[in-house]
């Protein structure tokens, strides 16, 4: 769907009509009322509450139905939420007089696609898309009673709308008509460019009297001096105090002011171009891959999407470009058309320190900022821009003129859409649309996510890490396993096989956000894994691991491995120090195998498992992995072939004879009500032969039932025990504790030195995902 900006234009405008009935909104302008702007370091948002969409279908989110939310808008007094479900055609209402426990108030169907929706008064403005076709476009605002929540009025726009916006003053309603081009149709410009006729516009709605007393207008935006002048495509619209509407045409590259009082365009200019360097563009499945941070983009096209007053006389744009742009930030704006100021790299580096940057959009326009907003907090002016491929929105201080300063970055369900202010309530929300409600599989969850300022630090992010010597952030996602090291406040931990070229991460815990500081790449030299072929079968088997499969464990230049690190120990100095790496084996791919790894990373032995073993792989294998007493103990996710029935391995491998015996976890049976399956996650060594580990389902939000850390003890138990097991803690109530959806991939436990243990989630690299990382302390757990 591109409804993505312009929707969020809408709760953009709503803002400035929430500023004059004593609430706040994202488009809200900032220009100083009784004092100028100043900067407040006693005070931070924090996110506390996250309303799932479908909790609006079951308590529980039972239905796997589709389920939006788009834009935001909030009632006067801001207690209640109005958003957009495109998927249903409806409008959801939700109960935000406790900001931190949401409650759904129910939908109305809106007869076609709502788009966007701002507020005036007590009623909600709704912009609907009832086009037939792209070439056939139509479209009304639809008037809804928020109190009753029924539909009052409804006036045709004559075009398919987007975006929406108020005027603070109530006597203007700016609805921009897109008439959205169709993506797969060829023009003589590409595949999927304009112009594809017909074109959009502005339409003006002189909101005085009663709903069904209010006139339109239509203002042409065509014949601009543009790309595509017979197409503006406008996306998104925001009104300044002077009752002047800003509207972005993002695939003309094109900003153009117009004054609602008359109803003409006053202004128009390019939105220009940006270079970028030091950052990363390339993302190809089947090489090695990270992010470098060492690449350039020239002359970028800014293609603005969402875009905000911050005074009378500036406004900010968010960069997510379509055609062929994206300058991968933001840019502030003078009225007059010259850049104030512009975020070039900063925004893409920032979710590189915080392990937010998708990878998987590296080679396209990185983190795509889709929207802004701002607002007035006490006496701090205050810019938010979404990331809708990074999912997060990052805050910035507007104390300093034409400087935007980047304060925090708060964790956001996946791809933000909407973003609204309440000043009046000290509140944030962002609509996150993103869902993907497949039985069985982890679930998406689009979601509203609510935000608090307080007198409070940021709870977000948890790990942030230091500069590379170029300057350039450690980039780093997929945290995969945990240890402590034996003194001191330091955790090593690794990146799984969404990233090749694997590297060790140490975390000093000592500071908050814990700090990423060093990088340990895992290298092969001497040629170990290739020397495993010699003694492996030349053709490929569906299990077990062989010389075929060396290709994905190393093919680079560099000596660097592609492995799929899920679990880390540190090796004692009886073995050397440094690290023991379980590497799980993908079924027919590649085998799961212990590499012991120097302290700089270089592999000095590989451990197999018996190929009788080995040959019953059907599933997931490694997961985590411990030393103690002279053994190493790994968990296996999931039962194999011919194992007990709901029982995971737990292998444990002698150093001393090289030999290996195996005991059985037995299984919490799934209780989701999406299903899926309960599996291990993390092993770690606790003394006297006793051992922790993480069993968790592979379900996320309100699917999610079972994430628990259980003690279990080996002691006197012979090759083929069937394990007993005592929980020790079920971290469900930690996780629901970050406000966010429960996540699903809990798999790093550490014990630090001083008995703080440590709990860290893999976010899967952004691949199908949010991105949030959470590392949370549990306090000391084990005697």
């Amino acid at each position: 769907m591109k409804k993505t900006a312009s929707a969020l234009a809408a709760s953009l405008a709503l803002s400035t009509l929430l500023v004059a009935c004593g609430g706040g909104g994202d488009d809200t302008p900032v220009t100083p009322r009784a004092a100028a702007s100043a900067s407040d370091n006693t005070q931070f948002f924090n996110r506390v509450a996250t309303f799932a969409v479908c909790a609006q279908l079951g308590s529980s989110c039972e239905t796997r139905e589709e389920t939006a939310a788009e834009i935001v808008a909030a009632s006067t007094d801001g207690m209640t939420l109005i958003y957009t479900n495109s998927p249903k055609d409806e409008v959801g209402f939700v109960d935000i007089t406790d900001p931190t426990a949401p409650q759904a108030l129910g939908a109305l169907a809106m007869g076609g696609e709502p788009t966007s929706i701002t507020v005036r008064g007590e009623h909600a403005l709704v912009a609907v898309n009832t086009s037939a076709s792209f070439t056939v476009p139509s479209g009304k605002l639809v008037v809804v009673n928020i109190a009753t929540r029924q539909v009052v009025h409804e006036i045709n726009l004559g075009g398919q709308p987007d975006s929406i916006a108020i005027s603070k003053d109530g006597k203007y309603v700016a609805v921009v008509i897109e008439n959205e081009r169709d993506e797969s149709v060829t023009t003589a410009n590409g595949k999927g460019f304009p112009p594809q006729l017909p074109g959009g516009k502005l339409v003006i709605v002189d909101a005085v009297g009663a709903p069904n007393a209010w006139q339109t207008r239509d203002v042409a935006l065509t014949s601009l001096v543009m790309p595509y002048p017979t197409d503006p495509e406008p996306e998104y619209v925001s009104i300044n105090d002077n009752n002047v509407a800003v509207i972005t045409l993002q695939e003309n590259n094109h900003i153009a002011l117009v004054d609602l009082v008359t109803g003409t365009v006053t202004r128009d200019f390019t939105a220009g171009s940006t270079s970028l360097t030091q950052i990363d563009r390339t993302y190809v499945k089947s090489v090695p891959t990270e992010l470098s941070l060492t690449e350039s983009l020239t002359d970028r096209l800014r293609e603005p999407d969402g875009v905000t007053w911050v005074s009378t006389s500036q406004f900010v744009t968010a960069n997510e470009g379509d055609l062929s742009g994206g300058s991968r930030g933001f840019t502030l704006f003078n009225a007059d058309g010259s850049v104030a100021f512009d975020a070039g790299n900063t925004m893409e580096h920032l979710m590189a320190r915080i392990g937010h940057a998708n990878d998987k959009r590296s080679a396209s326009k990185g983190n795509e900022p889709e929207n802004v907003a701002a607002g007035r907090f006490d006496r701090t002016d205050y810019l938010f821009v979404a990331s809708e491929r990074s999912s997060v929105l990052a805050v910035y201080d507007l104390s300093t003129a034409n400087q935007p300063t980047l304060k925090q970055v708060l964790p956001s369900a996946q791809a933000p859409e909407g973003v609204l202010t309440i000043p009046s309530r000290n509140l944030v929300i962002t609509a996150s649309e993103e869902t993907d409600p497949v039985a069985g599989k982890p679930a998406i969850f689009a979601a509203l996510n609510i935000y608090q300022y307080q007198k409070a630090g940021p709870s977000y992010p948890t790990i942030e890490s230091a500069n590379r010597t170029d300057g350039t952030p450690i980039p780093w996602s997929a945290l995969s396993g945990l240890a402590a090291a034996p003194t001191g406040a330091l955790l090593y931990a690794i990146d799984d096989a969404f990233f090749k070229s694997n590297r060790i991460f140490e975390i000093d815990t000592s500071v908050t956000p814990a700090k990423l500081q060093r990088e340990i790449r895992i290298t092969d030299p001497n040629g170990l894994i290739a020397a495993l072929a010699t003694s492996l079968p030349g053709t490929a088997s569906s299990s077990a691991f062989d010389a075929t499969d060396l290709p994905a464990l190393v093919n680079n230049t560099d000596k660097s491995v592609n492995i799929d690190p899920e679990g880390i120990a540190i090796a004692s100095s009886t073995y050397g120090g440094g690290f023991w790496i379980a590497s799980e084996g993908a079924l027919g791919k590649s085998a799961n195998l212990i590499f012991k790894v120097s302290a700089t990373g270089v592999i000095e032995n590989i451990i197999q498992l018996p190929s009788d073993v080995t040959a019953k792989q059907t599933s997931n294998g490694f997961e985590g992995i411990a030393e103690a007493d002279g053994k190493l103990v790994v968990a296996f996710q999931l039962p194999w072939t011919g194992d007990m029935a709901n029982h995971a391995r737990i292998g444990v491998y002698d150093l001393t004879t090289q030999t290996w015996s195996f005991m059985f976890y037995p299984l919490d049976v799934v209780t989701s009500v999406n299903g899926g399956w309960v599996g291990l996650s993390e092993i770690m060594a606790l003394g006297s032969n006793r051992f922790a580990v993480i069993e968790r389902d592979n379900q996320a939000g309100p699917d999610a039932t079972i994430k628990k850390i259980y003690r279990i003890d080996l002691t006197g138990k012979a090759d083929g025990s069937v394990l007993s097991k005592t929980l020790v803690r079920d971290v469900l109530p930690d996780l629901r504790g970050t406000r966010g959806h429960v996540l699903e991939k809990i798999e790093g436990l550490a014990r630090r030195a001083d008995g703080h243990v440590y709990l860290v989630n893999d976010n899967d690299g952004l691949d199908k995902g949010h991105g949030e990382t959470q590392l949370i302390q549990l306090g000391r757990l084990f005697n």
